[in-house]
């Protein structure tokens, strides 16, 4: 087939629209085809069309004057290749069902082209696979690593099913030891309900920062230095300035033990918290927590997905969006 293009789209004549009835390439523009570059590139290296006065050279170096034309070409190229009908926008990409095209059947994916050495926006990322969610789409993330391999993500950003925990009812009494708490037990008081602590002896258990903030501002720990009660205002400050990611990881541990999720550290697998559902002896997710507005670069993020995936665990990040906590997790896939 033999094209002409504009400086901008591809177009063919009547012929053209067999391309979009049997193979969902184009749109429709009266009785011709308009096609877009990536369409256009991809059918002239394959040999099924040609555009007048342009080979496949001086058309990628005429498309390469857009921003990240290339990598978005390789993203097309893979997943036309991998047998998907796949049609520019809303995102980069609409993705269809295998088998199916335009007019006769539904999309699948919504793809959004990345390349590794991009920052993520995380409140962009969480508004694009809400979207993606409302339209019933899977969204994705393609990302184009440095030497051009493609890699595969699925998003999703949904609310974390509540857990069946008990909390503690009564407030506990606790002493200050640095920036720790001691609380007193008994062998026969048993651990303190919602696995808060760490025993150190038969008649003590050590609470972590965290866990006094969460305690003190639900009303369920009182804290005492030298005799004086201490607020959780001042506690909080005090801890503030040793601690400058303190604020976010308040607000995802608050609202993972409002869920009734038991987040634990996860200094051991380099992320802030280790989760448990308390069906399971293991943890069953990683949580990164993310101040409003936070951006991740994503090589970082891939290097938290691999190292979840290996030690069999969910990545999540927990960022706080339109007054509450989202939770994003990354999962690699194959399309």
């Amino acid at each position: 087939m033999l094209a002409s293009f504009d400086g901008t789209w591809v177009r063919l004549e009547n012929e053209g629209r067999s391309l979009y009835d049997q193979s969902g390439y184009g749109r429709p523009e009266n009785d011709g085809l308009r096609l877009a570059p990536e369409e256009a590139a991809y059918l002239v290296h394959r040999g099924r069309l040609e555009v007048r006065g342009y080979d496949f050279d001086r058309l990628l170096t005429v498309f390469a004057s857009q921003p990240n034309f290339l990598r978005s070409f390789l993203v097309y190229r893979d997943i036309r290749e991998r047998g998907y009908v796949v049609q520019t926008g809303p995102h980069d990409f609409r993705v269809f069902r295998r088998g199916q095209r335009p007019g006769s059947g539904q999309s699948q994916y919504m793809v959004r082209v990345v390349s590794e050495r991009d920052p993520i926006d995380f409140s962009v990322l969480i508004g694009e696979a809400e979207a993606s969610s409302s339209l019933r789409k899977q969204h994705v993330l393609a990302v184009v690593d440095d030497e051009n391999e493609l890699t595969y993500y699925e998003i999703k950003v949904q609310p974390l099913p509540p857990q069946d925990q008990v909390e503690p009812t009564a407030p506990i009494s606790c002493q200050q030891v640095g920036k720790y708490a001691v609380a007193p037990t008994s062998p026969e008081e048993g651990d303190l309900p919602g696995s808060y602590g760490m025993r150190l002896d038969p008649a003590r258990i050590v609470l972590s920062p965290l866990e006094i903030l969460a305690l003190m501002r639900i009303g369920r720990l009182t804290l005492h230095r030298d005799g004086q009660p201490v607020g959780a205002a001042e506690y909080f400050a005090m801890i503030a300035g040793t601690d400058r990611e303190l604020p976010e990881k308040l607000r995802v541990y608050e609202d993972l033990r409002g869920r009734g999720y038991i987040p634990r550290t996860g200094y051991k697998f380099g992320h802030h918290f280790r989760v448990y559902t308390g069906k399971k002896t293991h943890s069953e997710m990683l949580v990164q927590a993310l101040a409003p507005g936070a951006s991740l670069p994503m090589s970082a993020i891939s290097r938290s997905v691999r190292l979840a995936h290996s030690v069999k665990k969910k990545m999540l990040f927990g960022c706080e969006h339109k007054q509450g906590i989202h939770y994003v997790e990354f999962a690699r896939i194959k399309l």
